[in-house]
């Protein structure tokens, strides 16, 4: 029996949706909403500003742009809200248009540049990303829109190292109540 050849796995087939990501209008509140109602917690947020990102773009021009957001873990989906705090973005494209709700799915891509030339020789459309929201300077983001596949896309380098974060939901228990408690 002969096997057909199987095309080689793009970068999106190799590496499975991670995150899901939700806009929202007050972090700290809806940090203690998804904890409550679903169970989804412990929340870790950071505030990412024109003073730590680099190479700021949206719709391919350069900006400059803030949000904060928080990371959490339930199972082996990464969950994400966003709010966004200054500058033109899509957080606050989505909010005007649609309010508060889910917004896009991420990839973790070891080789950000590569994977950013792949979704666009592939024609998906840039619509915002950054660079250098680790402690060291490295990480990556970038967001794509395809007008058929009906969700926006995030492709994520994980920096080396974290910064420090904002705050932690709940608080660890030896950690004072800082944050929304």
């Amino acid at each position: 029996m002969i096997t057909p050849e199987l095309p080689s796995l793009t970068l999106l087939q190799a590496h499975p949706v991670k995150q899901v990501a939700i806009v929202v209008r007050d972090l700290e509140a809806s940090v203690r909403t998804y904890a409550a109602l679903l169970g989804i917690a412990p929340w870790t947020a950071y505030e990412l500003t024109p003073d730590v990102l680099q190479d700021m773009h949206y719709y391919g021009e350069p900006v400059t742009f803030g949000l904060r957001h928080a990371l959490a873990w339930k199972g082996d989906v990464q969950f994400e809200l966003v709010q966004p705090l200054s500058g033109p973005s899509i957080f606050t494209d989505h909010l005007e248009a649609h309010g508060e709700g889910l917004h896009h799915i991420g990839v973790y891509v070891p080789d950000h540049a590569r994977a950013v030339a792949e979704v666009r020789a592939q024609g998906f459309r840039p619509l915002q990303g950054a660079r250098g929201f680790g402690a060291t300077g490295d990480g990556a983001f970038a967001y794509f829109d395809k007008h058929d596949l009906g969700v926006i896309v995030e492709l994520i380098e994980a920096p080396s190292v974290r910064r420090e974060p904002l705050f932690i939901h709940p608080p660890p228990a030896d950690q004072s109540a800082e944050g929304p408690s």
